[in-house]
């Protein structure tokens, strides 16, 4: 790509948004179509194209560098986890035979016996030298370091890192130059085939290696050092300290983030203060006054569900059960639902809502002219059924027609803006306010399992067994409609997740307070949170093993001592107020994903200030929460709920996504978010669908002097799918003449009458 020798600098000579649509184009457009070009268009389409075909392919090197880099250490731990293992009964005997040599000596003082008589009499001599061995080899386990274990796969990592060193350029601050003269010093050695290392080669990684990489004989293994010089790079490209030129992923810190200049009107609407000390002084006065009053509350018995026994809370789960009555209105609407094949649903609701103008040509930005191809497309991503499958399984559709419409019209753009469409219609229905009025949500993963190990197949998540597999990320809100969604690797931490999904959707839906499970929570997501408006709502399983962080001495609470951890360090905060304000304004501002900055923060060897600064912000949060946890049973009631949303949208992803046995096989990461953008959008649509005729059925029971109350229909869900045929054949040309709204499945004399 390099000796092409198109400079990097070109792409700035455009506006980024124009850049984007020239690389669009390019990925998208078969050879001959670029040919029809002119001239100019055709030159900037291939040179963006090529520019970002070199990010990448940058990209995608150190991305697999990582996860083989990755795989050496875990590897190395599950062995030496396997060495413990096997060592299990020979620890127990050992110690068995080191209690009653202890029990002996001690006997022996007390008694004024020979202490070796005694010993020899009670456990034998004999046993203890044979015993020496066996003690000296498990003490050498258990003292093995995963560097050492990783030296076993040094042939692994000598097959890709010469070329990852020799290919790219890597650049650092000040505060990194020994990582890049390590790297430089690599570089030598394997161009020169040198194998011995000299006495003051640079040593970047932690002080534990060092020790471990320089020998009794004070010379430097070599495969020790490479392997943690690789390893100290990993982590280094992972947190921004070291970057690339020339890459998206891996760039340099502060270029995620906006000059402060460009941040602080940002700030300023979001109403935070521009010194710590104002921020500090509100939150201590208000987190002293309710600690206080926690504490008082809490002697006196006087919180509902919550009791103080044994120096831990006990607190008693709550539950939101629907009354009889409202099972029964519920089981009513559904069987008054009409019943429809899931093509005519999705006619229905584009003739309705146009959320098919969203999809427009990537080229010349018209709407697409087959409306059937292009919901045959959507249904196609959203069933894992795919394209060729869709064609031969479908009506008035070609296979031709679907590849097509495919490279033209789905992107992850059109998908975000068809779902906003959909979101915002369900949002105006007067209907869907029994469920809530849009400012509460809720975000769950769901795994899927992916293709066989050897393709892109994921990652392993313990709690999912040996598959191999993805996380659908999907934010729901408090009316039942799904409005984002991400793919996740199932070994990826759910919590930076959280707010990319928050301050990024494109709908008209106001999220004011937000749930998640406890693998949606952390520290940190407490605290941009909280910084961005959002109140932040997650079920912590380890609630009673939490900690409230206090601003002044525990001393001040003496009756709830037990439950306090260690003092916010408001020093810290201080420090680092002003960047991360720059850090707030820039999410804010849509100038850099939540996601990103949170991994990266997370990817310090050694946590830097920034990353302490929000953690200790978010421990204020986090005890703040925690206190109207505990005081409002209502808060409890509300954030289980919101997560019964999520669990119900799972079920009907379940009906649907079923083709491939629901696995994922595709191997970019596009191609699974598109999987998953479709199968978003045909929910969504559904969800509007059944508010639609639900609304209807609630009118004509009404109509019929049957009391409908609101209070019982918020008990109902817009998600059921019974009415609903998903497989068979897909009749789109049928689907396409059935226009107008069904009729509702009433009984003969309902009809009569």
């Amino acid at each position: 790509m390099r000796k092409i020798g198109i400079s990097p600098d070109v792409a700035g000579r455009i506006h980024v948004d124009r850049f984007r649509q020239y690389v669009r184009e390019g990925r998208a457009s078969p050879a001959y179509m670029i040919e029809r070009y002119i001239p100019s268009r055709r030159r900037a389409t291939l040179v963006a194209f090529l520019l970002d075909l070199e990010e990448r392919l940058t990209d995608s090197a150190l991305e697999m560098a990582d996860k083989l880099i990755g795989s050496i250490f875990t590897r190395a731990k599950n062995a030496r986890a396997r060495s413990y293992a096997t060592t299990s009964k020979n620890v127990a005997r050992l110690m068995l035979i080191f209690r009653r040599t202890i029990d002996a000596l001690t006997d022996a003082v007390d008694t004024g016996e020979d202490p070796i008589e005694a010993l020899d009499a009670s456990v034998g001599w004999n046993t203890l030298l044979k015993a020496r061995p066996e003690v000296a080899t498990i003490a050498e386990t258990a003292s093995l370091d995963s560097l050492t274990v990783a030296a076993d796969r040094y042939a692994t990592l000598r097959k890709f890192a010469p070329d990852l060193l020799e290919t790219l350029q890597f650049r650092a601050g000040k505060g990194s130059a020994k990582t890049i003269a390590a790297i430089e010093m690599l570089r030598d050695l394997n161009r020169s085939g040198k194998r011995d290392l000299p006495a003051d080669a640079p040593m970047p990684f932690r002080k534990e290696w060092r020790k471990i990489v320089v020998g009794d004989d004070s010379k430097i293994n070599r495969r020790l050092w490479e392997i943690a010089t690789i390893a100290h790079l990993r982590n280094k490209l992972r947190s921004g300290d070291v970057w690339v030129e020339r890459s998206a992923g891996y760039r340099r810190f502060d270029s995620y983030l906006l000059s402060e200049p460009k941040a602080k009107p940002v700030v300023s609407a979001l109403g935070l203060p521009p010194i710590a000390d104002e921020w500090l002084e509100q939150r201590g006065r208000e987190l002293d006054w309710r600690l206080k009053k926690f504490a008082q509350r809490l002697k006196r018995d006087a919180l509902e569900g919550v009791r103080y026994r044994d120096d831990r809370l006990q607190i008693s789960p709550v539950r939101t059960i629907a009354t009889p009555d409202a099972e029964a209105l519920a089981d009513r609407l559904d069987a008054m639902m009409p019943r429809i094949r899931i093509t005519e649903l999705l006619h229905e609701v584009a003739q309705e809502t146009g959320f098919l103008a969203a999809f427009t040509n990537l080229r010349t930005g018209e709407a697409c002219p087959n409306e059937n191809a292009l919901l045959a497309t959507i249904l196609a991503d959203a069933t894992n059924l795919g394209l060729s499958r869709m064609a031969a399984a479908s009506q008035g559709v070609t296979r031709d027609q679907l590849l097509w419409t495919h490279d033209a019209y789905i992107r992850d753009d059109s998908y975000r803006a068809a779902l906003a469409v959909l979101i915002n219609a369900h949002h105006r229905l007067p209907f869907s306010r029994v469920w809530g009025d849009g400012t509460t949500s809720s975000s769950d993963g769901q795994f899927f399992r992916g293709a066989k190990r050897g393709a892109s197949g994921g990652d392993i998540n313990a709690r999912y067994g040996v598959d191999h597999g993805f996380s659908f990320y999907t934010h729901v809100s408090d009316q039942c409609a799904p409005y984002h969604i991400n793919v996740l690797s199932a070994a990826t931490h759910e919590a930076p997740y959280v707010l990319d999904g928050l301050t990024s959707h494109g709908t008209d839906l106001k999220i004011v307070e937000h749930y998640t499970d406890t693998g949606g929570a952390a520290d940190h997501v407490f605290a941009l949170c909280a910084m961005l408006g959002f109140r932040f709502c997650p079920r912590l399983r380890d609630f009673p093993d939490r900690r409230l962080a206090p601003m002044a001495p525990v001393t001040a609470y003496p009756s709830i001592v037990p439950l306090l951890g260690k003092r916010i360090r408001t020093e810290v905060i201080a420090e680092q107020w002003d960047d991360v304000l720059r850090l707030v304004g820039s999410i804010k501002a849509g100038h850099v994903a939540p996601s990103v900055m949170l991994r990266k923060l997370a990817a310090y060897e050694r946590q830097n200030q920034l990353d302490v600064a929000l953690q200790e912000i978010g421990k204020i949060e986090r005890t703040l929460f925690m206190l109207d946890w505990l005081e409002n049973p209502d808060l409890r009631r509300r954030c289980h709920a919101g997560l019964n949303n999520s669990e119900q949208r799972h079920a009907l992803t379940q009906a649907i996504y079923t083709f491939r046995q629901g696995r994922i096989i595709d191997r970019s990461h596009e191609a699974q978010q598109y999987r998953a953008s479709g199968l978003n959008l045909v929910i969504a649509a559904i969800v509007y669908w059944n508010t639609i005729y639900m609304d209807a059925a609630a009118q004509h029971l009404r109509s019929t002097s049957v009391p409908v109350p609101d209070d019982l229909l918020a008990h109902t869900s817009p998600v059921g799918w019974e009415h609903i045929a998903f497989s068979g054949d897909f009749l789109w040309d049928r689907a396409a003449a059935s226009t107008g709204r069904k009729a509702l499945n009433l009984p003969p004399d309902s009809r009569a009458a």
